[in-house]
């Protein structure tokens, strides 16, 4: 009888560690993202409309990394466990032979920088693809919705940035085939319960439009995370009555979202991923 309660004793001692163990790590969590796609999305490298060689050599590049398996091999780069790549920029110079790339290194894990070098999918992607054609590499970093005009304007050869194919910006340059499906993820404060019972994008978007203008979703400027919220005919995106409160990128509205100043933040699945993972390991 006396082992009996013993035992007894020992597991709930077990049970009650375990529970307060559970208990502080969620609390401890700054913020989470709501695990329900809210929009269908493929990813593209952008290409300038006159360059219609160099669209073909990017069609048959991505084609060849997804059948020989290099890019499931980048991908686990940022997502297994392999190591991410360092990336450096050539200086631009019209005398050289270079594939210049325009993105915004704000968009971990597809690109970012760490010191002087680049790291993300897209950017160990252009760096094969310019070794493939025999060319030095320049990376231009700009602001995100710069990406697209700078390719068609010439000032870039190709727009790699985690780019959306959209009718608006296939007007502006060529899209490759798409070699990344993505989506919209809404993220929300550790404590917040809001969207814990949505089991669905219907769950979530009937709650969101019930929401008022008084309520801000924060996202990064011209992405897709910005016309969820402020509507969109090209995506099919109803206008939210909540207020959109656009950012340099999905960090800095992360770090509002904590700070009180948004309700929400809409962005893509893996930089939330990304930068949800990176503030609560500091938590």
């Amino acid at each position: 009888m006396k082992l009996l309660k013993k035992i007894t004793a020992v597991v709930l001692a077990v049970i009650t560690v375990a529970t307060c163990f559970a208990a502080c790590s969620k609390s401890t969590a700054k913020v989470k993202v709501i695990d329900i796609n809210l929009s269908d999305e493929v990813y593209a490298l952008g290409v300038n409309k006159d360059d219609a060689e160099l669209l073909t050599q990017a069609n048959e590049f991505i084609k060849e990394i997804m059948d020989n398996g290099t890019f499931d091999k980048i991908c686990n780069n940022y997502f297994g466990d392999g190591e991410p790549v360092a990336v450096t920029s050539a200086v631009e110079d019209s005398s050289k032979d270079q594939l210049v790339v325009a993105t915004n290194a704000e968009f971990e894990p597809f690109e970012y920088k760490k010191g002087d070098s680049f790291y993300g999918i897209d950017m160990e992607v252009v760096k094969a693809f310019a070794d493939s054609l025999g060319k030095e590499l320049v990376i231009k970093d700009m602001k995100f919705d710069a990406v697209v005009l700078s390719v068609q304007q010439g000032k870039a050869d190709i727009a790699a940035a985690g780019l959306t194919v959209t009718e608006d910006r296939a007007a502006q340059v060529n899209f490759t085939d798409s070699y990344y499906s993505a989506s919209q993820k809404i993220v929300v404060r550790g404590d917040d319960t809001t969207f814990d019972e949505c089991q669905t994008k219907e769950d979530v978007d009937a709650i969101l439009k019930g929401l008022d203008s008084s309520v801000k979703i924060g996202g990064q400027n011209g992405t897709t995370g910005q016309y969820y919220v402020e509507g969109s005919e090209n995506f099919g995106f109803e206008k939210l009555p909540a207020t959109f409160v656009g950012y340099d990128n999905g960090s800095l509205a992360m770090q509002d979202l904590i700070n009180g100043n948004v309700q929400y933040v809409i962005i893509d699945a893996a930089p939330a991923a990304a930068i949800s993972t990176a503030i609560n390991e500091v938590a």
